[in-house]
């Protein structure tokens, strides 16, 4: 862990430099990744992504590993279940929300315009921001692009998908990179 230059962030826990190091920002494409990814991001409002993250196994099980035709079809009981998942961020905001974004996604799937990947990444044209960020102080909350897919995203009638949220789901994703200039990880998903 210690041999590479990383962004700061994630410190020296192991399951948190395993994330920056293999998962946080490589483009993501895939539609029910995409959807995964809004989810848990949505989940972290007002909490730290390793909370997040440390629960992601519990959230995966608890959520049929975020497919969202078993999510949309979710009814009290498993409203229930999920409040009593201790698994999980047992917020009945957050666990409702989930279950109408995933109805929202399958009729977006189901849209001639495209799919939901798409629509997540026509916010930047299909391309990746290259951000040249020296360190963590230097990056944004939000943007104009988070901003506009924040509002489209709620147009539709998503939940938990403010700007800040949206833009911490572009970084994730891949759709920004904004590794610092002196993570290893910078040049090599640019």
């Amino acid at each position: 862990m210690t041999d590479k230059t990383r962004c700061s962030w994630p410190g020296d826990d192991p399951l948190y430099v395993a994330y920056h190091d293999e998962e946080w920002g490589v483009p993501v494409y895939q539609s029910q990744q995409l959807f995964e990814k809004l989810i848990l991001d949505g989940f972290q409002a007002g909490l730290s992504w390793i909370t997040i993250l440390r629960r992601k196994p519990g959230f995966l099980k608890a959520f049929d590993n975020f497919d969202p035709a078993k999510i949309a079809r979710y009814d009290e009981g498993d409203v229930e279940r999920l409040m009593n998942d201790k698994g999980i961020i047992r917020n009945r905001l957050k666990v409702l929300s989930t279950i109408k974004n995933a109805q929202i996604y399958l009729d977006m799937e189901q849209e001639k315009a495209g799919s939901f990947a798409d629509f997540i990444w026509s916010f930047t044209d299909g391309k990746i921001i290259q951000n040249e960020w020296q360190g963590i102080g230097q990056l944004p909350a939000e943007t104009i692009e988070s901003k506009a897919m924040s509002k489209a995203l709620k147009k539709k009638g998503f939940k938990f998908c403010g700007p800040t949220i949206c833009y911490a789901f572009m970084q994730a994703v891949g759709i920004v990179n904004d590794h610092d200039i002196h993570c290893f990880r910078h040049a090599e998903l640019k």
